[in-house]
Parts: C-alpha cells; structure tokens; sequence
C-alpha cells in the first residue's frame, strides 16, 4: 500500500496544476495502484472525428519501493515507454519529487 499522506500530497498537486478557468480544456489527474501513481494530463477533444473522449498522456510515474521507503520518478517516452529519471535519486520526500515534475529541467515531463 502506497503512504496515505504521499497519495493525498500528490492529488493535491494534480488539482492545483491547472487553473480554474482551463478546467474545460485540459486537466491532470493521478492513477493510483498499489505500487505507483502516474499523473496524467487529460485534454478535451479537439476534432469531433476523434470521438467525444478526453486524451490522456502519462506525464510521469511514481513507484513506491516499500521495503527501503522510497519514491523513484520516472519519465515516458513518445511510446509510452517508462525511464528512470536519474536527475533525482529515490527519497522518502514525495514533495521533493513533485517539485523537480514541478520545474521540469530537462522538458522531458510537461514538453
């Protein structure tokens, strides 16, 4: 099972990413398991011959290492391939974790 304190620190996060007044266009979201969290970035659709469904691309991925009480950020490519994002180590700090999604150095999670 995933930290209570952890999960609710990441919900959070994804509900303050994007400003009220493009709630209609884009949203970010987090799906949990019992291992990790992937925040989400969700759009509105945008060309009716796509369908009436929101996009939904994996912007990052959390994975929760039990035993030593670890957090590792990993990043997906264009095939939705997941990479360890080496710029970090694992920490017991989630928030240190969603700082660096947060600044983002490298454009590798928000483009």
């Amino acid at each position: 099972m995933l930290p209570g304190p952890d999960v609710a620190a990441v919900r959070h996060y994804c509900e303050q990413r994007v400003p009220p007044h493009a709630l209609d266009q884009v949203r970010v979201e987090a799906d949990v398991t019992d291992r990790t969290f992937t925040v989400v970035e969700c759009r509105a659709p945008w060309r009716e011959d796509f369908g009436p469904e929101w996009t939904r691309r994996g912007i990052a991925r959390f994975r929760y290492t039990a035993k030593r009480g670890h957090w590792a950020l990993y990043w997906s490519d264009r095939n939705h391939g997941g990479h360890k994002y080496d710029r970090v180590a694992p920490t017991s700090d989630v928030l240190a974790l969603l700082d660096e999604l947060d600044r983002d150095p490298t454009c590798i999670f928000w483009g």
